[in-house]
């Protein structure tokens, strides 16, 4: 826990209780400081964030959700207010899921100062925690509701008063009666310019401020130019601009545009959070009991290492743990995707946010908040929502100067119109500034990638580098391990062969005092055989100085019955004990003293179920699949024979297995490596795209892009897919973006696309490249 400073408020106020201020009632500059800072406790700092476990524990990474972000410029204006303040390392920013990943250190800077800089740029940051997403959501729909509503009911009395002048001739309606209307139409207007307009001014406003450009300035523009135009015109019929007023237009546009932001809440709230319900639902309060065996009841928030909870069936499970007492079933569909129940009784383990089903459990927590298995998950999904793909990337770096080449486009168009008709002019002028706004453009990526992660997250895929999705759709090389990978995890000791003066036992005793130090499948399946051992036949070694060689072995001193003294003994490959390899169709381990050769045990490998179909199903689609060993070459090829694998090397280090991986890559292969051991890391982190398993050891799954909770290997097939079908729908909106803007610009430049044209395109094409990115949620697997 971050210590105690200055910096934190004396009276700390619960993340809920900011989080139930509303800004569409005191607006977001007029916060007060107590609100602001409440999110300053240390307390609450988990509920929106997690330490970073590779760095010292004053650096967090946190989550907000940012209020009034529509474009790649708005990203742009935050990200640059945010990385300004010291003690803020790094900030990225997802435009689609409006969500902002801070990384800070909490001896220089507390979360009140960036909620502070965020609300003098004009937006609203709120943590992101469960109330965070309902209020909201909540509070956005209801203001951008209002707005609408006033738009809607204003644009069609203006219609009313407009109407007789597109029907009626100069001798149907006299002078008069058409001032009187356009006076009408003016008064009716100011609510719409006045209020529903509110939003886009301040933005633009603050964008200025700050010396930026974002998309509500051209909007900003567009409307303050047709209402001055037609203002002057109601004013001064009988001037320049008297011929014709555009408050019909003006109304039609900011109701046509409000339109477009509302339904493509509608549509981000169903499709990009769809998955927080599910990893949120997780309950405020708990069943603890004291040592006196008494129920009491605490914040969930305070639930500790060793406390013992009773969970009733219908509840979920806020912490890891391990049942203590009690016999039921358990849905854990919200971390790995199966939604099939799971038997529990004492001594299985627990993971939070399962649900218990049918009977109350007690569990003893060994696991909270982001140290939990739904807290990695959650820290996944947040750096996937928040990270920066390439295409989006580029989005975001021409966002600025297009939209400096827009208003270019609208001056050039207004001086061009000037000397022919100065109304023409300013209106053609409008039409460009809106028709050009590049939400589409910014949105054609980050929309579909996101809709993709969520959809793979249901299934128990994590998207931990949301730049996996892009890379898998063009990998033609898949590398499996063997071990634990194209095999299953739980080995069995098929032989043991030992020198002259030891039992089979004494032997396997001595392997597992080293193994149960390691996370290596093979030092689980020596661990798990030696339990099944009856205490009559267990010998007790201590060992010391242990010391673990990635793709060798490891080494310790080992004392006890059998061994002279302290003896130095080895457990790993052949090459790392120095003993002579036994050639075999199996897994085989060695152990060796300082006296040479001391036993060999062989395990038996069990294919997984699904590992055939799977090796059959990448190279129908084209996929060359290898299979990179630590194991002998006799059990890799075995393997490989059974897969129908061509390509299998056995006997490798992990940096033989990475010299082979980088030698692919220079052959011009995109290579997708599926891993889970400690000796597997190295190439993870070098292959293009890299999958491991839930089974795997922690620093293979650090190193990993793409995280399989339910370990089922055809998993892999369902990634490539969906990242080629979501490749498809990128380029589908991306292609649909420019060729709107190629179609509408010369239509806005020539006059012929009125004001509310110009607004419905717009808001059209933003509204096209979500539905289009929201098919990729209903895809079937």
């Amino acid at each position: 826990m971050p210590p105690s400073d200055s910096l934190i408020t004396a009276n700390p106020v619960c993340v809920d209780d900011f989080l139930a201020t509303d800004p569409s009632e005191q607006g977001v500059s007029h916060l007060s400081q107590g609100d602001v800072a409440s999110v300053d406790d240390p307390i609450e700092w988990p509920v929106f964030g997690h330490p970073l476990s590779a760095r010292d524990g004053d650096f967090w990474e946190s989550s907000l959700a940012i209020e009034g972000m529509w474009c790649a410029a708005c990203a742009i204006t935050i990200e640059k207010a945010l990385t300004a303040i010291d003690g803020v390392e790094a900030v990225s920013i997802s435009i689609a899921a409006k969500r902002a990943r801070v990384t800070w250190d909490s001896r220089r800077t507390r979360p009140s100062q960036w909620l502070s800089a965020l609300a003098l740029i004009g937006y609203f940051g709120r943590p992101v925690s469960d109330a965070a997403n309902q209020t909201e959501r909540r509070i956005e729909n209801k203001r951008i509701l209002w707005q609408w509503l006033v738009a809607g009911l204003c644009m069609m009395q203006v219609m009313m008063y407009a109407y007789p002048s597109y029907v009626a001739t100069s001798q149907d309606i006299g002078s008069d009666a058409q001032y009187l209307l356009r006076w009408a139409s003016w008064l009716i207007s100011l609510p719409v310019v006045l209020f529903s307009s509110r939003t886009f001014f301040s933005r633009a406003w603050y964008a200025l401020k700050n010396g930026t450009i974002g998309m509500d300035l051209p909007v900003t523009v567009g409307i303050l130019i047709t209402f001055m135009v037609s203002t002057a015109g109601t004013f001064d019929p009988y001037g320049s601009f008297g011929h014709e007023v555009y408050f019909d237009s003006l109304t039609m546009f900011v109701f046509f545009l409000l339109s477009g932001r509302l339904l493509e809440l509608r549509l981000r709230d169903r499709v990009f959070f769809a998955m927080d319900s599910a990893f949120h639902k997780m309950p405020q309060s708990v069943q603890r009991m004291t040592e006196q065996g008494e129920l009491e009841t605490i914040s969930a928030k305070r639930v500790q290492v060793g406390d013992r909870l009773l969970v009733s069936a219908g509840e979920s499970f806020v912490a890891d743990g391990v049942v203590v007492t009690g016999v039921s079933h358990v849905n854990e569909s919200v971390l790995t995707g199966e939604s099939q129940a799971i038997g529990k009784s004492p001594g299985d383990r627990i993971i939070a946010g399962s649900i218990n089903l049918t009977a109350p459990l007690s569990i003893r927590v060994e696991r909270t908040g982001s140290q939990t298995k739904l807290g990695e998950i959650m820290a996944f999904m947040a750096t996937a929502q928040t990270a920066r793909p390439g295409f989006a990337g580029l989005a975001n770096t021409i966002a600025k100067p297009f939209l400096l080449v827009v208003v270019t486009l609208a001056v050039l168009t207004a001086l061009f119109w000037w000397s022919i008709d100065p109304e023409k002019a300013l209106m053609a002028a409008v039409a460009v500034l809106i028709v050009t706004c590049p939400c589409a453009l910014s949105l054609a990526t980050p929309a579909a990638l996101l809709v993709s992660v969520g959809r793979l997250a249901k299934e128990g895929i994590l998207v931990k580098q949301i730049d996996a999705l892009e890379i898998f759709s063009q990998i033609d090389t898949v590398v499996f391990d063997k071990t634990g990978t194209l095999t299953t995890a739980a080995m069995r000791i098929e032989q043991v062969h030992v020198r002259e003066g030891y039992s089979h036992n004494t032997a396997i005793a001595i392997a597992n005092a080293l193994a149960q130090h390691s996370a290596h499948p093979i030092s689980r399946a020596l661990v798990g055989h030696y339990q099944t051992v009856s205490d009559r036949d267990r010998v007790v070694y201590e060992v010391g100085n242990i010391h673990e060689t990635i793709g060798g072995g490891m080494c310790a001193t080992v004392s006890g019955p059998g061994l002279d003294g302290a003896a130095t003994v080895r457990l790993g490959s052949a090459l790392y004990c120095g003993v002579a390899p036994l050639v075999v169709n199996a897994a085989v381990v060695y152990l060796a003293d300082q006296h040479g050769w001391l036993a060999t045990i062989v395990l038996d490998q069990t294919l997984r179920s699904d590992a055939l179909d799977t090796v059959r199903q990448l190279q129908q689609r084209g996929v060359h699949v290898a299979i990179l060993s630590g194991d002998g070459m006799a059990a890799t090829a075995f393997v490989a024979d059974q897969l129908g694998i061509s390509d299998a090397r056995g006997a490798l280090s992990p940096m033989d297995k990475l010299h082979h991986i980088q030698a692919l890559q220079q052959a011009g292969h995109r290579v997708a490596m599926v891993g889970d051991g400690i000796n597997d890391a190295l190439v993870l982190a070098a292959a293009n795209v890299s999958v491991s398993l839930a089974s795997a050891v922690p620093l293979a799954q650090n190193q990993c892009d793409v995280l399989l909770q339910s370990g089922n290997l055809m998993d892999v097939i369902q990634v490539q897919q969906q990242s080629r079908l979501t490749l498809t729908v990128i380029r589908q909106n991306m292609a649909w973006a420019l060729a709107y803007n190629a179609l509408a610009v010369p239509l806005a430049v020539a006059g012929y696309l009125p004001a509310w044209a110009a607004g419905l395109g717009m808001a059209m094409s933003s509204l096209w490249v979500i539905a289009n990115a929201a098919r990729l949620a209903r895809l079937k697997r």
